[in-house]
């Protein structure tokens, strides 16, 4: 094993569907900020496969979490989903990563669009108390195609237990009916106010800040919307709105 990689050990993995997983992992040598990716690597066919994952657990948790999709003749994705406890898998200590508070203003509601397993670096986010103390709210919106494909139900309760109404989830299924969620495209929801309608709050320029993070179809065309009502993106050095990350 090169010098570049943490040997850790998978105590956890869960299946929520035929083709989304988490895989948990011990690597205690590993330290990240949330929000955050790494590299996680196996060695398949005599070649090390590498690809980037962003944490799922918050990093005062004590094993590593990676949300995945199992993508047909994917070679790292498919071998992931077989793994066993106590199996071992490379994961590398050198985090990236600017989908992170640190890099946000503070504002008042800030809002978290995902599709996907890209509600992954946001449930880390969300885990992390600290985090809670620059927003007033935080709105968690996560499109998917079927209803089956919205995971992780126990922690989004656990945070609506906690925070109560500063926590507001909003779901889109795009291929069935589904009683409580949007339909369509986030990017169309904005531009017609639908997604302000069903969160119960405005998106204005002085009070908000958008983390998107998803396929780049969706964070391109997200942005678009949101600059035509006055937001921009936000850099280091000309603060604004919005921050966003490609999923793949």
């Amino acid at each position: 094993m090169t010098e570049k990689w943490v040997q850790g050990e998978v105590v956890n993995v869960k299946h929520w569907t035929e083709s989304l997983y988490s895989v948990s992992i011990s690597a205690p040598e590993v330290k990240f900020i949330a929000g955050q990716y790494t590299k996680i690597s196996l060695n398949i066919d005599n070649e090390d496969i590498a690809r980037p994952y962003s944490f799922v657990n918050s990093p005062n948790e004590d094993f590593l979490e990676f949300y995945s999709v199992s993508v047909p003749n994917g070679p790292l994705s498919t071998k992931l989903q077989q793994l066993k406890k106590g199996d071992f898998i490379n994961v590398s200590p050198n985090n990236n990563g600017f989908l992170i508070l640190n890099e946000v203003p503070l504002i008042d509601n800030i809002w978290m669009l995902a599709t996907g397993t890209a509600i992954g670096p946001y449930l880390s986010i969300l885990k992390t108390k600290d985090s809670w103390n620059n927003f007033k709210k935080v709105i968690l919106v996560h499109a998917v195609r079927y209803n089956n494909e919205l995971t992780y139900q126990e922690t989004i309760s656990d945070l609506k237990d906690i925070y109560g109404d500063r926590f507001i989830y909003i779901t889109y299924v795009s291929r069935e009916d589904s009683e409580n969620s949007l339909t369509g495209r986030i990017p169309e929801s904005i531009s017609q106010g639908v997604l302000e309608k069903k969160a119960g709050v405005k998106i204005l320029p002085d009070n908000t800040h958008i983390m998107i993070c998803g396929n780049p179809e969706m964070v391109q065309d997200t942005t678009i919307e949101l600059k035509k009502i006055g937001l921009k993106k936000h850099r280091r050095n000309s603060p604004g709105h919005i921050t966003t990350e490609n999923y793949w």
